[in-house]
């Protein structure tokens, strides 16, 4: 992966992002020695928001499984709004 500082980012910015769009380049933007921000292709981002929801059902799938796993009663959706509603 390919570091530069914000200053020779602003110098090069279509290179680098020619080169991430072309090559699949990641380049880590860099102020004062610490990354701040990374230029990926459209293609690396979308995979990469892809994963990310699969990991937030996934996430989603392990809370609700405790859930039901929680000893006590589980009522239905519909069952709650009945109740709720009286």
């Amino acid at each position: 992966m390919n570091r530069v500082s914000i200053s020779k980012a602003r110098e090069e910015l279509a290179a680098i992002v020619s080169r991430a769009e072309y090559a699949g380049e990641r380049t880590v933007i860099q102020r004062h020695g610490k990354a701040r921000a990374v230029i990926v292709s459209v293609a690396q981002y979308v995979e990469l928001e892809r994963l990310a929801e699969a990991e937030r059902d996934r996430l989603d799938i392990q809370a609700a499984e405790k859930s039901l796993a929680e000893p006590g009663e589980n009522i239905s959706l519909e069952q709650l709004i009945r109740e709720l509603g009286d």
